[in-house]
């Protein structure tokens, strides 16, 4: 699973099916806004952002990443990958089909 945030739904969108449409994510959920609070350049910013949830493989993380880069607005996007260690038998193996190689 990988997290990253768009600074609005209709970027989100966009990632997202794209995302899937490239076969590199199996779902992608949007949720938000969601506000969040950084240090940027040197400030602190509090702003809205949408939140994705992106479903996919560990086999395709590296490919997933760069096509994150290359479509997102922010110079660094947040792109959080985090393991899943148990999870539906029918599920995972729907995941696996529809993105593994």
């Amino acid at each position: 699973m990988v997290l990253t945030t768009c600074p609005d739904d209709a970027v989100a969108a966009r990632i997202a099916r794209d995302l899937v449409e490239a076969g590199l994510a199996a779902c992608v959920s949007r949720l938000g806004p969601v506000h969040s609070t950084y240090r940027w350049q040197g400030g602190i910013q509090d702003e809205p952002e949408v939140l994705l949830v992106i479903k996919t493989v560990s086999t395709r993380y590296s490919e997933l990443e760069m096509r994150l880069k290359s479509l997102h607005p922010y110079d660094v996007p947040e792109i959080i990958a985090l393991a899943v260690t148990r999870g539906s038998t029918d599920y995972l193996g729907w995941l696996r089909a529809t993105v593994g190689i």
